[in-house]
């Protein structure tokens, strides 16, 4: 299920629009950050978020976990009938 939602999600919106998403979400998170040199407050900016969060890119997460479920479905062989919808026939 996972998979399927991950699919619609990279069709329905763009990279950049889905990373943007992820990148307002973690700024909500987060927060704002107090500047050292003019003592302000600010916002975090993309790689200081990202270095913050330390996870993978989200889509990086979903084509490797795609790789990992055409590798399984592969060693099945042709005892299912999804091995024929992979290889397309």
């Amino acid at each position: 299920m996972f998979f399927a939602s991950c699919i619609y999600i990279l069709q329905s919106i763009g990279n950049r629009t889905a990373l943007t998403v992820e990148n307002r979400v973690l700024q909500r998170i987060f927060g704002p950050k107090t500047d050292d040199v003019i003592e302000e407050w600010r916002k975090l900016c993309n790689e200081e978020l990202n270095d913050l969060y330390s996870s993978p890119n989200i889509f990086w997460v979903i084509k490797s976990r795609r790789m990992r479920w055409a590798g399984h479905i592969a060693l099945m062989g042709d005892r299912r009938g999804i091995y024929g919808v992979l290889v397309g026939g």
